[in-house]
């Protein structure tokens, strides 16, 4: 499956010549972006090199550089779910699924090292942090679907922001400290993000907190206020407590 500029709709199904000229076009910008540098400069140059004239230039690339962005890293996601493809997720505890993805996403980028550092340094720019965000974004949702979450709450959402996160730390550190320090980096991240969920876990959902909320408010406003605070006391010194590992008070 070729590579789709970030601004196509992905329903639509592009032409056959339009995916292979991208796949052309990319595969050109990889070779001369290390000496161009990630900028519309190199979009020309690739397809030039990919033999397009003007009319098809503007249809295969019309956002210059950064649909070429967008092509590498779908690129890298696709790559990086063929390798998780020969692993079945459900036999992996949930810690070991999140380090296998983001090692196999990590392991994609830099089979592609040298235009990386250059793609990278292009989203980097302020001005290209939407689509930075968006493109992680997507890689995210891609290992995390891998992964089987079927999340449709708050915590899909949360699940691929911190995920992101932990996505550009760990291609950061590998890109400046090698992979031995990519995976201590990843493992203590994960670490902490198991540790938040636990945490997590233990706090009253917001819908139970809401109601709870409610009816300590209902109660204040027609009179009951004493008998409100005390119960607020209560609530609070169970939520204490229950941080602190401690069973509630009777």
């Amino acid at each position: 499956m070729a590579d789709h500029p970030p601004f196509h709709n992905d329903d639509a199904e592009l032409p056959d010549w339009l995916e292979e000229a991208e796949a052309r076009a990319l595969d050109a910008a990889l070779t001369l972006a290390p000496q161009i540098g990630w900028n519309d400069r190199l979009a020309d140059a690739a397809l030039r090199e990919a033999g397009l004239n003007m009319r098809e230039r503007r249809l295969v690339l019309p956002k210059g550089a950064k649909d070429l962005a967008a092509l590498l890293s779908r690129r890298h996601d696709r790559r990086a779910l063929q390798v998780l493809g020969e692993t079945d997720a459900r036999s992996l505890k949930v810690r070991q699924r999140i380090h296998a993805g983001v090692e196999a996403r990590i392991e994609a980028a830099m089979a592609d090292e040298a235009a990386l550092r250059r793609a990278n340094g292009f989203l980097a720019l302020p001005q290209n942090a939407p689509l930075a965000l968006r493109l992680t974004w997507e890689s995210a949702d891609s290992l995390w679907r891998w992964a089987g979450d079927e999340a449709t709450d708050e915590n899909h959402y949360s699940k691929r922001a911190i995920l992101s996160a932990v996505l550009l730390t760990t291609l950061a550190a590998r890109l400046a400290g090698g992979r031995e320090h990519a995976q201590a980096h990843l493992t203590a991240r994960i670490d902490q993000v198991m540790g938040f969920e636990k945490w997590k876990g233990r706090l009253p959902k917001p819908a139970e907190a809401g109601m709870d909320v409610a009816g300590w408010l209902g109660k204040m406003r027609y009179g009951a206020r004493e008998k409100a605070a005390a119960h607020m006391a209560r609530g609070a010194e169970a939520i204490t407590d229950q941080r602190a590992g401690e069973p509630p008070a009777a």
